[in-house]
């Protein structure tokens, strides 16, 4: 029988899951329920040794001799610190020893109770990671855990610590047996990519509702090389950060699921859903819709494999089995490869994601929604898909919040977007900084002479931007950067914004609930009666405004035409009200039978 507390049975079986075979055990109290599980469970021996700082030393020399991480397990308190000279000379022989401390609750450290001191970071900096199991929440506590193994077994291998808060009783051991728990692989493919044969292709060749998922790319990260074959026969989403030419309309899709959804539960009829896939490839970084996260969360038993540069344990959709490290395009261009000569049985779940995609595609294009900041946002995608970008490049950046939502719906191109962290500061400077870019020319590398410097104007650079947004951040526009200027050869200051003002952040409006506080307007949703054109003359930047759609459809077209030495700045003065009324409108009027 073991442990009754979550966190020391979900590490046990974790350490078992990752082949961790022996522990050193020291004696104590609080560490009781971890030593008897390490004790009851058959696939690790556990071996005494009463002094902490000897204990160290000795799991030291057991992995010099078996070549394989060791455990060595100690109570709360200063037990933890007599372990840092073991701790220091495993960090520089590159051991994996794997410390467990046993800890009190958090809310006792600090308060005059036995045994307690901040234990979490005191062997810093000779650990590579230290990570505290929470009690009451089994997917953070096996991400926690997995992180820590797989880093203490990379390939350069260094001690971690994992720290295991356990409240009272700690006595009580009537569990029968262990969870059932995820481990999380992690593999660099080698130049030929043969390891996926067995990670990734025996997957796609089983699944039968396999999907590759993108979240947010810089504009050059994935060029969509060779891989026609793979992205022809499983469905591909990504939002217009990503760098797919296309809009892919699944958060509309996702919205439909979800009514009919409600549709069953009033008993209302059933219809045929889609189900959620049972593999899944996740290539870059965030992804801006909560609809998507939350579908792939439900999907349980599906098996996620990450690719990326880091290798770091991003478990975004709470199912992740493996991380492939490396170039995300270069792995899949591989597995397109490696499964062209494969039969596939996932054709039906691609064809039933492209209908329902190309319906909601249909709807976005057909839907006129009347004066809001979502017809000003497709009068100006409509604008920019009629540009040449070899004869007119351009950049678009987007802002956080609603802003970006209405990007997903319109624009078909790359959009760079702060959603790294996604807050409200620094969109409009990134934009400015962006926009003032140049290429320069550098001295040649085979003969390292200096070549002239020559200076190349960047692309218009378009900033959609809320009002929140933009007054917080209105300083990058103060400063000299932003006005052409030819003394030099350089050529700076082309930004043009589109300011959707509202009065507030709109984004609050969307909030189920929220409408029922009075503070919601004035105090959450930061209500105000500014306007930029005292800001647009202060830094000697070209102000147009629209208040209807008349004038936002003549103001639009001088927007893109007009010539300025400096930023160009539309402001769209919208209703917050009839903006969020006309937002969840086109949602709704979409839905599909």
């Amino acid at each position: 029988m073991y442990s009754n507390k979550e966190n020391v049975n979900l590490l046990t079986a974790l350490l078992v899951a990752h082949d961790i075979r022996h522990a050193v055990v020291c004696p104590g109290s609080r560490n009781a329920p971890i030593v008897h599980n390490l004790n009851e469970c058959p696939a690790i021996k556990c071996y005494p040794v009463t002094d902490e700082r000897s204990a160290g030393f000795y799991a030291i020399g057991m992995m010099q001799a078996l070549d394989e991480p060791v455990v060595v397990c100690v109570t709360s308190g200063t037990a933890l610190l007599n372990l840092m000279p073991a701790v220091a000379e495993a960090w520089y022989q590159h051991l994996p020893l794997i410390v467990v401390s046993a800890d009190r609750p958090p809310q006792w450290i600090d308060q005059l109770d036995g045994q307690t001191l901040p234990q979490p970071g005191a062997l810093a900096p000779f650990i590579r990671r230290t990570v505290s199991l929470p009690e009451n929440s089994q997917w953070y506590c096996q991400r926690l855990v997995n992180e820590a193994l797989l880093d203490a077994t990379a390939d350069d291998r260094r001690p971690v610590h994992i720290n295991v808060p356990i409240t009272e009783p700690l006595f009580i051991f009537d569990v029968p047996e262990l969870p059932r728990v995820r481990r999380i692989i992690r593999t660099s493919p080698t130049k030929d990519y043969d390891c996926l044969h067995t990670e990734l292709i025996d997957g796609l060749r089983s699944a039968q509702r396999p999907m590759i998922v993108f979240g947010q790319t810089n504009a050059h990260d994935f060029e969509g090389n060779d891989v026609d074959f793979l992205f022809g026969h499983v469905i591909v989403l990504h939002e217009s950060l990503s760098t797919f030419p296309n809009v892919s309309h699944f958060d509309e899709v996702l919205y439909n699921e979800e009514q009919k959804a409600k549709s069953e539960e009033q008993g209302m009829g059933s219809e045929e859903r889609l189900l959620p896939p049972d593999f899944i490839i996740y290539v870059g970084g965030t992804i801006v819709s909560k609809r998507l996260r939350h579908f792939l969360r439900r999907a349980t038993e599906a098996q996620t494999w990450r690719i990326s540069q880091s290798g770091d344990v991003e478990d975004t959709f709470q199912n992740l089995h493996g991380l492939i490290v490396g170039d995300p395009e270069s792995v899949l261009q591989s597995l397109s490869h490696k499964i062209s000569h494969c039969k596939l049985p996932s054709m039906n779940y691609r064809r039933q994601w492209l209908a329902a995609l190309k319906e909601a595609g249909r709807h976005a294009e057909d839907y006129q929604p009347e004066y809001s900041q979502m017809a000003a946002v497709k009068l100006f995608e409509e604008k920019i898909s009629a540009l040449n970008p070899q004869q007119s490049p351009f950049a678009v950046h987007y802002a956080n919040s609603t802003a970006i939502r209405l990007a997903n719906i319109y624009a078909s191109h790359h959009v760079w977007c702060n959603r790294g962290v996604n807050g409200i500061e620094g969109s409009l400077s990134a934009a400015a900084g962006f926009s003032v870019a140049v290429t320069t020319h550098h001295p040649s590398p085979a003969t390292h002479h200096p070549s002239p410097i020559t200076y190349h104007p960047s692309p218009t650079t378009f900033c959609i931007i809320g009002d929140l947004s933009f007054f917080y951040d209105q300083n990058a526009l103060w400063n000299q950067n932003l006005q052409h200027s030819t003394s030099n050869g350089a050529m700076h200051g082309h930004l043009r914004i589109l300011l959707l003002n509202n009065g507030c952040g709109g984004i609050f409006h969307h909030l189920s609930g929220l409408e029922q506080s009075t503070a919601r307007d004035g105090l959450v949703a930061g209500a105000h009666n500014t306007n930029a054109e005292g800001i647009c003359r202060q830094n000697n930047v070209t102000y147009l405004k629209a208040e209807n759609m008349e004038q936002l459809q003549q103001q639009m077209s001088t927007f893109f035409s007009i010539a300025s030495d400096g930023p160009v700045l539309l402001e769209v003065f919208t209703d917050a009200t009839e903006d969020t009324r006309i937002f969840k409108d086109y949602y709704k009027s979409g839905l599909m039978s």
